[in-house]
């Protein structure tokens, strides 16, 4: 979590460059953020990534060469910054593909800006912002399957989440950090219909995972 006395330092990834100036004089704007780097594909935003070591990084999903969800995939598992998605992309297989990658927010170029600012400082404090229309395409998903299918990542975390479990205590027996966990949950209760740990428990306990 970002010190409150110094700026959240974000890294912009977009294969637009007027998306990537327009975002930068957005965050410019503001006097608890600043741009430490800029990539216009996956592979160069890992480069960026590991070179300035930023809080967040806003990243694009459809990019040449590789695309988002991989490079977000590279970052949170060598953990070196928390990824908070900003795509045009609302459909319900690639919100599951980021966050299954480790992305901790979803968010879309269409909200307004203050939502996006909001969102890399909800970030910042170890939280999870997910734009409505992508949590109802999640929820949506659910509502049309007889059958919910979670990711092997999110039945682990549900299962220890039946166990008691805190997130903490989650992410040092998974290996990953507390914010991929929430991501995870995040996900997870919405496939799954729930709206706290309680009935995450009851839910799992049910249905036998």
């Amino acid at each position: 979590m970002s010190d409150p006395a110094t700026p959240i330092r974000v890294v912009l990834v977009d294969d637009h460059a007027v998306i990537r100036l327009g975002m930068g004089q957005l965050l410019a704007a503001t006097d608890d953020m600043v741009v430490v780097g800029e990539a216009g594909d996956g592979a160069e935003a890992i480069a960026v990534v590991e070179r300035t070591r930023p809080d967040v990084v806003l990243m694009d999903l459809q990019m040449p060469g590789m695309d988002g969800v991989k490079a977000t995939r590279h970052i949170v598992s060598a953990k070196l910054a928390d990824v908070l998605v900003l795509t045009s992309f609302s459909d319900s297989e690639r919100i599951f593909g980021a966050l299954d990658a480790g992305a901790v927010g979803y968010l879309l170029k269409d909200a307004d800006p203050d939502d996006v600012l909001n969102g890399i400082r909800a970030v910042s404090r170890g939280e999870s912002p997910i734009h409505p229309r992508a949590a109802r395409a999640l929820i949506g998903t659910r509502a049309g399957s007889a059958n919910v299918q979670l990711t092997g990542r999110e039945s682990e975390v549900l299962g220890l989440v039946k166990e008691g479990l805190a997130n903490k205590q989650i992410a040092r027996r998974l290996g990953i950090s507390e914010r991929t966990v929430k991501a995870h949950l995040t996900s997870a209760f919405a496939r799954i219909g729930v709206s706290d740990r309680t009935q995450a428990a009851l839910w799992v306990e049910r249905n036998g995972l």
